[in-house]
């Protein structure tokens, strides 16, 4: 008797005779119902929307320039803080001129553009604090979306 093993296992089936046989038996069947199995790369392909998994011809424009997308309408906002965020700003706006083009709306309590704190350059974007919340939905609803000309910083 050897009391030493090899570490290893004696091969056996996985299934066994009978279900091999078994197996065999309906393997027609199966292929037939169940359709090829797609690799990973036409999978993706899939997803993105290219079905067929064969790789298409490059349509962009060299230099790496973007085709040119329809504008997007402005979305309706909610307005429930007299707090009111203003967004693409020239990087030549001031808070004076603001307060201006928000004056003529309501009362502004404050306006602030934000800035880089090393360089103080304007990052585009600034807050305006009016009066009151109507005073506000009044603002969105005159302002939303309005290039100022005048102002020549919208």
């Amino acid at each position: 008797m050897n009391s030493y093993s090899s570490g290893r296992r004696p091969r056996r089936s996985r299934g066994g005779a009978g279900r091999r046989d078994n197996h065999e038996r309906f393997r027609g069947q199966q292929e037939k119902a169940k359709p090829q199995k797609k690799t990973f790369w036409q999978r993706v392909a899939a997803f993105f929307g290219d079905d067929t998994g064969t790789k298409k011809t490059a349509t962009a424009t060299r230099n790496g320039a973007q085709p040119s997308r329809p504008p997007r309408k402005p979305e309706t906002v909610e307005v429930t803080s007299p707090r009111l965020y203003v967004g693409n700003l020239s990087f030549d706006a001031t808070e004076s001129d603001l307060f201006e083009l928000f004056n003529g709306v309501g009362h502004v309590q404050n306006a602030e553009v934000v800035s880089y704190r090393h360089n103080q350059r304007s990052k585009g974007f600034a807050f305006v604090q009016m009066q009151t919340i109507e005073e506000a939905q009044r603002a969105v609803q005159e302002l939303h979306d309005k290039n100022s000309s005048a102002a020549d910083w919208l």
